[in-house]
């Protein structure tokens, strides 16, 4: 049985004190695409749909906005643990702003954003997500590297990043596979 948004979402904030709306709602589509990728199976039930800013998952969205939080609902087994860490391992340190283009940059939102109009929403379909991290968004497309080479990679990145700045999505790609 898969997760809910809102338990994925909980644990992205432990890990992450201070997380933004735009950027948990990022994290919780890569995480999404990465567990469809390798388990063939939604990591939660929620649609992922294609918003102006990119993926979100409108019921979440909507519940926190209206203070309607549920109580915590489940605990997480491994395999979603995993997904939840390799995630922000991966696109932890890039800002909401940082994900937002580099979504917009990807088939499955570009694919709902077709039939989608201004300010609307449209379902970004789960194979087409899996399709797209089981190929061009897949995690074996980059270097592998240990929790130090992690640590050290997003410590000097961060040091490096000024707040305001915007980089292209060929940097942004650069900075998530250059082997730092």
């Amino acid at each position: 049985m898969a997760a809910t948004a809102h338990t994925i979402a909980a644990e992205l904030r432990r890990r992450l004190p201070g997380l933004g709306a735009k950027k948990l709602h990022k994290l919780l589509y890569y995480c999404q695409g990465h567990h469809l990728a390798t388990f063939n199976r939604p990591l939660f039930d929620e649609t992922i749909s294609a918003w102006d800013m990119g993926p979100v998952v409108g019921t979440l969205w909507r519940q926190e906005k209206d203070g309607d939080i549920p109580a915590f609902d489940s605990e997480l087994g491994e395999a979603e643990l995993n997904t939840i860490g390799y995630v922000i391992s991966r696109y932890g340190n890039l800002t909401g702003n940082d994900l937002e283009h580099l979504t917009h940059s990807e088939t499955p939102w570009q694919l709902a954003n077709t039939s989608r109009s201004p300010g609307g929403s449209v379902a970004i379909r789960h194979e087409w997500i899996k399709g797209y991290f089981q190929t061009a968004g897949a995690a074996t497309d980059g270097p592998a590297f240990d929790t130090a080479q992690v640590r050290d990679w997003l410590y000097e990145t961060s040091a490096a990043h000024q707040p305001g700045d915007v980089d292209s999505i060929d940097a942004l790609r650069a900075r998530m596979t250059a082997g730092v």
